[in-house]
């Protein structure tokens, strides 16, 4: 049996959300852990833009936005949002106070834009760890937050399905940090449920041991369109058959085709009705805010929001539904573990089961101490405009010394399940690796690191890098700035380091493979 709970408090942590009990993983399902009842999500998907110009993208950090999107999400009739995007940095308290007395759970995502898994060239460091421990930090101490998610989306197609093994090293080391703060917030992934690799993606993610297997799984779903769908006709029949005797909570972490609009929402009958609720717990609509591209309830302008033509349909749904659950006392979890797909391109996978190892901050200081060849860039891009550049050095450097020796201490194969015990470090340090590499051997002839003024020489405090891979990060480690000195924790850092993974991953896969 898995069993997941959200404790409802813990000493040592400040201004927690009040006045909502924390929910509990059983099985297949999540209950109140107070009073038994079997939760269903009733959600929206919540990303509106911030009023103030001078934040980060993060809408819980907003008291503004909370404030007047509050009453709208209570009229609603929702009892969770899923938030997309937030950050590490700011106060959340007003945001997730009012929530918290609105009845309403969160469910929040730990990736960004651009701190996140590129399914190009996916990479997974100690920077992208630290800041989901970082976002863990911000939001464990809410009882109302009641999930996060570790990716959405990350592999789409079965030619970046190797992605899934990075995604997969995140939930385990994002639980494991989890549990050593004492709490216990489930973590998830939501898959865009493409048909293609739609088994190997939900087995893959449910199969090996607890303690690197997804704890609930999402899917974002747009199959029924319009009224005359069915819950045949739509797909929505085969879907849940496909979850049939499933061991973890399944969700429909996104829902709503707008093909057809105004939008009547007639799969909400569906999705808490018998038909769906011993298998599925709810899920959450796409989406609140009006965007460009039309699935939004309500508009939002400044301080102020309107109803779309989209919202009362969707509160007239919601209200119409009373999903009929079990007591968590007689709740028997039957569901059976799934078995790690097969891996090969016959197979549309291509993610191994052996996962990358834990990122060690520890293990790449210590590697560039004992370089002699290093990048004279020290620090993360922050811009847009230099990340391009700094990724398409990087590129360049790693095509051309990679195509001449081995570069295996920084490079991965999820298929063969194989990485270099560098693998984990960030760019600038694994590009300081070839480098050195290079250097090393050219018989560090003058000009062998110079890489077009990028390289400059340096004197290495260790003679070999032969302890590195030993070294082991403390407890409260929480990434690294790429000279190897200890990271602070400020509203540049985490991001910038993490964003260069992403924005150059991409242009460094071209040049390498």
């Amino acid at each position: 049996m898995h069993v997941s709970i959200v404790p409802a408090a813990l000493l040592g942590l400040a201004a927690r959300a009040a006045a909502i009990d924390p929910l509990v993983i059983k099985g297949s399902k999540f209950f109140n852990s107070k009073s038994g009842e079997q939760f269903f999500i009733k959600g929206v998907d919540y990303q509106p833009d911030i009023t103030s110009t001078s934040q980060i993208r993060d809408p819980l950090a907003d008291k503004a936005g909370c404030t007047r999107d509050l009453p709208f999400l209570k009229d609603l009739g929702v009892n969770a949002i899923r938030v997309y995007q937030t950050e590490p940095f700011g106060n959340h308290d007003d945001c997730m106070n009012m929530l918290a007395d609105a009845g309403i759970y969160v469910m929040l995502d730990l990736s960004t834009p651009t701190e996140t898994i590129n399914r190009a060239s996916p990479a997974y460091d100690a920077d992208l760890l630290g800041y989901y421990q970082q976002k863990i930090d911000a939001f464990g101490k809410y009882d109302n937050t009641f999930a996060f998610l570790a990716g959405n989306e990350v592999a789409n197609a079965a030619n970046n399905t190797d992605a899934s093994a990075f995604v997969k090293a995140a939930i385990r080391d994002t639980k494991a940090y989890i549990k050593s703060q004492g709490l216990s917030i489930p973590v998830g992934y939501a898959t865009n449920d493409d048909a293609a690799i739609r088994w190997q993606m939900q087995t893959y993610f449910d199969c090996g041991s607890d303690d690197e297997r997804a704890d609930y799984y999402g899917l974002n779903v747009y199959e029924w369109c319009g009224d005359e769908a069915t819950y045949v006709t739509s797909g929505y029949a085969d879907i849940v058959k496909n979850y049939t005797n499933w061991d973890i909570p399944v969700i429909l972490t996104e829902y709503g085709c707008n093909a057809i609009r105004p939008r009547t929402f007639p799969e909400v009958a569906a999705i808490y009705g018998n038909n769906m609720t011993e298998i599925f717990s709810g899920g959450f609509v796409y989406e609140y805010v009006e965007e460009d591209n039309n699935y939004g309830l309500v508009t939002v302008k400044g301080s102020s929001g309107s109803k779309t033509e989209d919202y009362d349909n969707f509160k007239k749904a919601l209200a119409a539904v009373k999903p009929s659950g079990v007591k968590m006392s007689s709740y028997k979890a039957s569901g059976k573990q799934q078995d790690c797909p097969k891996v090969g391109t016959q197979y549309d996978w291509l993610a191994s089961s052996t996962l990358p190892p834990t990122p060690s901050n520890a293990t790449c200081e210590c590697m560039m101490k004992s370089l002699s060849c290093v990048t004279k860039q020290t620090t993360m891009p922050t811009s847009t405009k230099d990340l391009a550049t700094f990724g398409e050095k990087v590129g360049n450097i790693f095509g051309t010394v990679c195509g001449s020796i081995d570069c295996g201490d920084v490079n991965t194969d999820a298929s063969n399940g194989t990485y270099g015990k560098y693998s984990g470090c960030n760019a600038v340090q694994r590009v300081s690796w070839v480098m050195n590499a290079w250097y090393l051997n050219e018989r560090r002839v003058d000009g062998s690191c110079d890489f077009d003024g990028f390289a400059t020489t340096a004197d290495p405090s260790l003679s070999s890098d032969s302890s590195c891979s030993d070294q082991k990060d403390s407890s409260s480690s929480k990434g690294s700035n790429s000279d190897g000195s200890d990271s602070q924790d400020d509203s540049t850092s985490g991001a910038s380091r993490a964003a260069i993974s992403a924005a150059a991953a991409a242009i460094i896969a071209a040049a390498v493979f």
